[in-house]
C-alpha cells in the first residue's frame, strides 16, 4: 500500500491528496517550462491520472493550454499557485513538486531539456549560499 501525501497552494484555498506512487520525477529546463514557472526549471512528478483526491478547491482550479502545443499549467486563481493537472493526451497526472505538503523519497530521474538551460542558473558550489535572506 502507497503512502497518502498532500498538497496545497500558497494560500491554502486549494487542498488535494494522492498516493505515493509515481512514474516519473523530472526537472524540465525548456524555455516554456522557464515561462510558465519564471524560473530555471519546473520540477514535476508524473502519476496515474486518477491519482487525485481534491480535498477542496478544486473549482478555484484554472488550466492553461496552449492552443498549439502541448503545454498546460493549471494554478490557483486567487494566489497563482501551480497545483497538479492532467496533460493533454490524458496520459498523466503532473504534479509540481513544490506543491507538496509532504515529504517523499522519489528522487529526481532526470533533468532533462537541458539545451534550452537558463545560463544564468547556476549549480556553481562557488555561488554564496545563506540559509535566509543575506544580512
Amino acid at each position: 500500500m502507497n503512502n497518502k501525501i498532500n498538497g496545497a497552494c500558497l494560500c491554502g484555498l486549494i487542498e488535494y491528496e494522492l498516493d505515493e506512487d509515481f512514474k516519473a520525477f523530472y526537472q524540465c529546463h525548456c524555455k516554456q517550462c522557464q515561462v510558465l514557472t519564471g524560473s530555471a526549471f519546473a520540477s514535476n512528478l508524473f502519476t496515474d491520472p486518477q491519482n487525485i483526491s481534491w480535498l477542496r478547491g478544486v473549482d478555484s482550479v484554472v488550466l492553461y493550454e496552449h492552443p498549439n502545443r502541448k503545454i498546460s499549467k493549471s494554478f490557483c486563481k486567487f494566489c497563482g499557485s501551480a497545483v497538479p493537472y492532467v496533460n493533454k493526451s490524458k496520459t498523466s497526472l503532473i504534479v509540481p513538486a513544490g506543491s507538496l505538503n509532504s515529504e517523499i523519497e522519489e528522487k529526481v530521474h532526470a533533468n532533462i531539456f537541458m539545451s534550452e538551460r537558463a545560463r544564468w542558473s547556476s549549480s556553481d558550489s562557488s555561488v554564496k549560499s545563506y540559509e535566509l535572506f543575506p544580512d
